[in-house]
């Protein structure tokens, strides 16, 4: 898969098959590597994609003590 793929689901997958690839010992090693290589960098599209996902779920706002917390998103937040 030469293009990154764009959804957290499609990354996934596309790890998963990777995964199941290199496990089977069966490709040859320049393969494996590139493969390994793309499997890396699916895990960083994840990242971010789980840390974008969060941000929109969590937000940050100050305590009674001005400490940072962290509150969901209320409903009123996205209109």
């Amino acid at each position: 898969m030469a293009q990154q793929a764009k959804t957290f689901e499609a990354s996934i997958q596309r790890l998963d098959e990777i995964v199941k690839l290199l496990e089977r010992g069966e490709v040859p090693l320049e393969q494996a590597l590139a493969l390994f290589q793309e499997g890396t960098s699916l895990v960083g599209t994840c990242t971010k994609l789980l840390d974008e996902a969060e941000q929109q779920v969590l937000k940050l706002s100050k305590g009674p003590d001005g400490a940072p917390r962290e509150e969901a998103f209320a409903h009123e937040d996205f209109a």
